[in-house]
């Protein structure tokens, strides 16, 4: 029969236990959790990517998704320009949408189209329309740079719109036409299916 001592001894041994012991006993099961927890989000993030790039496939080859995204982008910019000098918050998310949105884009031309316009023999034309989008870069960054309340806001906006438009405008009506009638179906199903690839990545 146990002694007082001993029962108090005991008793002693339990309370430390369930204080003290708690994350021994439960670590498998917390790393598991945050495993799970991991394995969730990057499905939600890989779900999202795939939402996204999919709505853009429904649009078509590689020529109508690049001229999808045109669309989108003027109607972004059309945005920012109704905004006025109080509304900094939706000023500065449009251009983050912005942002992410002609990286995307030009991620899609830069690693696919304009590589096969070079293999193509429109080296000076693919060159040229890379260089266009580093202007386009510099315009983000001195738009991040500046207050979203700045008096020149606008313009420096409004200057932006017209680099992109001009330039997408030369691709839709120009670039992009000369260059599919050297395509065959095999060749333009491939661009597509690498743009769709590229796309999917900056999702």
């Amino acid at each position: 029969m146990p002694t007082r001592t001993q029962s108090k001894s005991t008793n002693r041994s339990r309370e430390n236990k369930s204080a003290f012991s708690w994350a021994g006993d439960h670590l498998g099961a917390l790393a598991g959790a945050a495993a799970a927890g991991a394995a969730m989000a990057y499905a939600a993030h890989f779900g999202r990517k795939a939402m996204i790039q999919g709505m853009e496939a429904r649009a078509g080859d590689w020529e109508a998704m690049l001229k999808k995204d045109h669309d989108e982008i003027e109607k972004i910019f059309d945005q920012m320009l109704t905004t006025d000098e109080t509304q900094t918050f939706k000023r500065s998310a449009l251009l983050m949408k912005l942002a992410h949105k002609l990286d995307k884009h030009a991620y899609e031309e830069e690693m696919v189209i304009y590589p096969a316009l070079r293999d193509d023999n429109e080296v000076q034309q693919a060159d040229e329309l890379g260089r266009e989008h580093g202007h386009m870069k510099t315009f983000i960054f001195e738009l991040k740079q500046m207050e979203s309340d700045d008096p020149n806001w606008l313009e420096k906006v409004r200057k932006f719109r017209d680099l992109v438009v001009r330039h997408a405008r030369m691709e839709e009506q120009e670039v992009f036409p000369r260059f599919r009638k050297d395509l065959d179906e095999e060749t333009s199903a491939k661009l597509t299916m690498m743009v769709n690839k590229a796309g999917f990545m900056m999702a």
